[in-house]
């Protein structure tokens, strides 16, 4: 999903000069008419690690880099399901400093 949420309702033209911004009437429209309960979706850095978007949380943000680029000081996270679709979430810190291997 190349589109980024946003706290709006529908829609609106992405800053980013491409895709859109959308909101938490549209995610939850389509979450519904999908028979779904939470999209699942990256791309997007998000200090925490993850981020659960809008006040239904029917979509998470993971960010799985830590301290991203070795500068913006993050937390990652990796989302796991359960047999039963149960989610949970492990968090990692980033490394301090860059390594070199030669």
């Amino acid at each position: 999903m190349w589109s980024d949420p946003e706290e709006i309702e529908t829609w609106a033209v992405s800053p980013r000069g491409a895709g859109w911004l959308f909101g938490s009437r549209v995610t939850a429209e389509f979450n519904f008419v999908n028979g779904i309960e939470l999209v699942c979706r990256a791309h997007q850095l998000v200090q925490e690690g993850l981020k659960y978007m809008f006040q239904e949380k029917g979509l998470v943000t993971v960010w799985s880099a830590p301290n991203y680029c070795y500068r913006c000081g993050n937390v990652a996270s990796i989302l796991s399901f359960d047999e039963k679709m149960v989610c949970q979430f492990f968090c990692l810190q980033g490394s301090a400093r860059s390594i070199t291997h030669t």
